[in-house]
């Protein structure tokens, strides 16, 4: 073990800054994967008995230079808490140390910062409580894995520099024969032949030969020699011999990409760059310039400040390099026509912004601003100004003066209060952002702003909202406020999303006669406000989540509306259309509706997702005089309704169906001949039914994906080994006892879902089938042949799915005979009333279908009851 031991100062291990500081060298092996490590920990006992001491001491793993060795230079450091990386530094001979965190972006420690701190602080975030863990979690190489140190930056130059092509040959300057031929450096970079001696590549004289619009010949009198030459006057051509004909092809077929092409883009984005290559500057084409998401210093010298040495630089990003200030040297630069500098935590910026005249897109998103410079108005050709995000607090003057500009965009600033008066003499702004402020209050203004189109209000703290002034506003969010009164003008109103407030009524003077889409779901009405019969081109309609008991028939035959969702009211009927309309999207679920209009389908032939689950539907309409005439329906949600199976013939006018939920209704049998109609099915759920069998028709779905079936009384197996397309299937919580074993599973088959049939055991050919179903559900019990009697298990544990939903919750099947235990089972796991608690439990989703089943005296003590009783957890 090979060490040196630096002590300044003395003291316990957490006593001082640096109190003890130990770099040990280590050669540790790395597993297949070359990031990971392959020995746990590589301490010895007395430097882990150093650790036990004291708990503010620690360890941490530092990456040298590695270059393909199988031995990396790894050090391990042994240091405290307070141990600052300047001192790390000083005891390991580097100037600085980097850290990644995840995989991502390295960057650069700064001297005072402590690593020590920095793991302990990411294991306690991971959820690590205990100090002595965290001291031993820290001691083990492979947390290196999701944070790892460098003594070096390890970063690839050959990306950082646009370098295409590079090495050391024999080079000759000019073509005449008494030019000596000479080893140099020989770069390919962007649109550049950089040429320099080997010795003093890096601070000796360089020659920079523009190739863009020259031309790359073959030397013939050499082998494997090109020369390169320029398009400009008075420029030299430089021989280049190389040592091998594949190199000879390569920089070839490069070169002469380059001479006839112009890149003038350059991304340098998340290269975890601290300043930009010195090659780079050597391209003058570039005039679109990436440098996001990296660590770029300021005056460092290839840092922000020499930016202004590229002189046909139109577009720059620079977001997300926490630059702290812009530098008045970017102002310098007057071809910029767009400019991204947001999150880079700016308080303020320089008066010389104003000299970037040409500017059209300015982004200053994510920052610490107050407030805008005044010069900030002489860019008249700004046309966008981002200000998301900041730390302003009412409308910045300035946007008075940029009269180019359309849109105020100030989201997520701290804006409190907003007069409107204030937009008015802003003629030239049509549309404002002030979603997530900190908004309370809007007041109106004495006359009429008519310039602004569309506003923003989201996720505010509103209560009340008066935009009468605003006679040409076309677009308004509101939603995720807490309005009560909401008053708007309809004049030149085309989409209003209001959603998710208190509104109790919504006033909109003058009749929205250009309303194509509305959302008030998520309130408090109790009916449709009249204004919206008036909108005759209304598409979009967005009721649901209110209270209200009656849909006028103006909505319902609206000759323009195509989608309506009106769920999750009190609706018990539906007004039925005269006459044709273009309805393609209905929503009804959660209502209290009987029976849907006789005539839907015939009036609302366009009609393809019907959602009518969690009503009391007895009944299903059908096609007027026995038409045969099939509908468009593609999808359609009956899920928890009261349907029999009388019903059931009439779905076979729907002979498009791509998906059918039927589940929790009141079915015994589904015709052989009606599903075999449906074929072009893609899902079906019968779950919660009283079925015995599936018919054998269900072969004829080819299309089908997903059944879904649980909950049932099937005591045969479906015929679903013959669909191609089966990719799940749910038969949980039934009465199967055998399966037949198929010749092939189809091979698609991810999912098949068989627990909760306590009665089905499986011979060891069908679990050597089965067993290559990636997600098999079998109860755990023992085979045939097995002398081990079948323990009786009063719970039995499945998945079942929601109304209308694919989310599943966790279904107990109960046996009868074991009812007076399992009730007192969940008595013993609730401690409210047992009058209440537990029946309201049994009847939370069959309805009385269960206690009735209690209460015959002449109950069959092996029916099988199933209820969602334990869990609430959503399974996605």
């Amino acid at each position: 073990m090979e060490g040196r031991r630096a002590e300044p100062g003395g003291g316990g291990a957490g006593a001082s800054r640096g109190a003890n500081v130990r770099v040990l060298k280590r050669n540790m092996k790395r597993s297949a994967s070359k990031n990971c490590l392959s020995q746990k920990c590589s301490l010895a006992t007395r430097e882990r008995e150093w650790l036990r001491e004291d708990l503010n001491r620690g360890c941490f793993y530092i990456y040298g230079t590695d270059h393909g060795s199988s031995a990396p230079d790894l050090h391990v450091v042994l240091c405290t808490l307070d141990t600052e990386a300047s001192e790390i530094c000083e005891c390991e001979g580097t100037e600085c140390l980097y850290i990644q965190l995840n995989g991502d972006l390295v960057r650069r420690l700064e001297p005072e910062e402590r690593p020590l701190h920095i793991i302990y602080r990411y294991l306690s975030d991971l959820g690590f409580r205990d100090t002595t863990r965290i001291q031993e979690e820290a001691a083990h190489s492979d947390l290196s894995c999701m944070i790892r140190f460098y003594s070096e930056k390890p970063s690839s130059v050959e990306q950082q520099d646009r370098i295409l092509l590079s090495g050391v040959f024999n080079v000759r300057k000019g073509k005449l024969q008494l030019h000596k031929w000479a080893e140099r450096q020989v770069v390919l970079c962007g649109t550049s032949l950089i040429v320099s001696s080997v010795k003093d590549c890096q601070t000796g004289k360089v020659h920079i030969l523009p190739l863009v619009g020259g031309k790359i010949e073959d030397v013939k009198r050499k082998p494997h020699c090109l020369a390169f030459c320029s398009s400009e006057a008075q420029a030299p051509t430089y021989h280049v011999s190389f040592d091998s004909a594949a190199e000879y092809q390569r920089w070839q077929r490069q070169a002469t990409k380059v001479v006839s092409q112009r890149l003038s883009t350059v991304d340098l984005s998340c290269q975890s760059l601290e300043e930009l290559p010195e090659h780079l500057f050597y391209c003058q084409d570039v005039t679109s310039l990436n440098l996001r998401h990296n660590f770029l210093q300021i005056n460092s010298p290839g840092g922000v400040s020499s930016l202004c040495r590229f002189s046909q630089l139109k577009v720059l990003n620079l977001s997300h390099n926490k630059l702290g200030d812009l530098p008045h040297e970017l102002c310098q630069i007057s071809t910029l026509t767009e400019l991204n500098v947001s999150c880079n935590g700016l308080t303020d910026l320089p008066p010389q912004v104003g000299q970037l005249l040409c500017l059209q897109t300015l982004n200053l998103d994510g920052n610490s601003l107050t407030s805008l410079p005044e010069e900030l108005g002489s860019l008249q050709q700004l046309t966008s100004l981002s200000l998301a995000f900041n730390d302003l607090t009412s409308f910045p003057a300035v946007f008075q003066n940029l009269t180019s500009v359309e849109k105020l965009c100030l989201a997520g600033n701290r804006v409190e209060f907003v007069n409107l008066q204030t937009l008015a003499s802003m003629t030239h702004v049509k549309a404002v952002d002030l979603r997530m402020n900190h908004l309370t209050q809007v007041v109106g203004s004495p006359e009429g702003i008519n310039h602004v189109t569309h506003l923003d209000v989201r996720d505010n703290h509103l209560c009340a909202l008066d935009l009468s002034c605003m006679g040409n506003l076309e677009q308004l969010h509101c939603e995720r406020n807490q309005l009560k009164e909401l008053t708007l003008c309809g004049f030149s109103l085309r989409a209003l999303y209001a959603a998710s407030n208190r509104l109790t009524s919504a006033n909109v003077y003058l009749a929205p006669s250009l309303l194509y889409a509305l959302d008030l779901s998520r309130n408090c009405l109790n009916s449709v406000p009249e204004w919206v019969c008036e909108a005759r081109r209304l598409e979009s309609l967005d009721l649901s989540w209110n209270s209200i008991a009656e849909l006028p028939l103006r909505i319902m035959g609206s000759p323009s509306l195509r989608r309506l969702q009106i769920g999750h009211n009190q609706l018990r009927s539906l007004p039925c259309p005269p006459e044709a309309v273009p309805l393609e999207t209905l929503d009804v679920q959660h209502n209290m509706l009987r029976h849907l209009p006789d005539s839907l389908f015939t009036v609302a032939l366009n009609l393809r997702f019907l959602n009518a689950s969690a009503n009391v539907l007895e009944t299903l309409p059908s096609m007027f005089s026995g038409e045969e005439v099939g509908t468009r329906l593609h999808a359609l949600y009956l899920t928890n309704n009261q349907i029999t199976d009388q019903y059931v013939p009439f779905l076979t006018i729907h002979a498009n169906l791509r998906v059918l939920h039927l589940a929790y209704n009141q079915l015994e049998t589904f015709p052989a001949s009606k599903l075999n109609k449906l074929e072009f099915l893609e899902e079906l759920n019968l779950s919660g039914n009283r079925l015995k069998s599936i018919p054998s028709t269900v072969s004829n779905c080819k299309h089908l994906h997903t059944l879904i079936a649980h909950s049932n009384r099937l005591s045969v197996f479906p015929e679903i080994f013959n669909l191609p397309l089966i990719q799940l299937v749910d038969l949980s919580c039934n009465n199967l006892v055998e399966i037949p074993a198929p010749e092939s599973l189809p091979p698609v088959l991810h999912e098949l879902d068989l627990k909760g049939n306590n009665d089905l055991v499986l011979d060891h050919q069908l679990h050597d089938i089965f067993s290559h179903i990636p997600i098999l559900k079998l109860d755990n019990k023992p085979l045939p042949n097995a002398d081990l009697p079948v323990p009786s298990v009063s719970w039995n544990h499945g998945l079942a799915e929601m109304s209308g939903q694919r989310n599943k919750l966790c279904v107990s099947s109960l046996a009868v005979g074991d009812f007076t235990d399992g009730v007192e089972a969940l008595y013993g796991m609730f401690d409210g009333d047992k009058n209440e608690e537990v029946p309201r439990l049994l009847q939370c989703t069959m309805g009385d279908v269960l206690l009735e089943e209690m209460q015959q005296s002449d109950c069959d003590r092996t029916f099988m009851c199933h209820t969602f009783l334990v869990s609430h957890r959503t399974i996605k």
